[in-house]
């Protein structure tokens, strides 16, 4: 049996903690990888965020699958923890916007594409 300590989901921000934290993402298809322990196995989680609060700690956004049964859920950790490895990095620079030219664009419902000769 291990003795890695599973690490616990972080709260969110609240005003009372000061200034909000940085916030920095990577584009859909090159983002950065941990991997959580979870249910005693490491368990593969594409980061969606890094934010870095005003007290210097830094957490992770990523998306999990915690239990192996391919239901995929958001939790935030505090970094490091014996809990979080690095699976990857990254091959892009992170950004503090919206880069939506490198997400892809939204699909638009039918009744709002643009007909074909207007």
């Amino acid at each position: 049996m291990s003795t890695i300590e599973e690490p616990t989901p972080a709260r969110p921000w609240r005003p009372e903690d000061g200034p909000p934290p940085e916030v920095w993402t990577w584009p859909h298809g090159d983002r950065p990888a941990l991997e959580v322990r979870s249910a005693g196995k490491w368990r593969y989680a594409p980061v969606m965020a890094r934010q870095n609060w005003a007290d210097g700690t830094v957490r992770y956004q990523v998306e999990v699958d915690l239990h192996g049964t391919t239901s995929v859920t958001a939790r935030t950790y505090v970094w490091p923890h014996p809990g979080l490895r690095v699976a990857h990095g990254s091959g892009s620079e992170p950004s503090r916007g919206v880069q939506e030219r490198k997400q892809g664009d939204m699909p638009q419902a039918p009744h709002r594409r643009a007909q074909p000769g207007t």
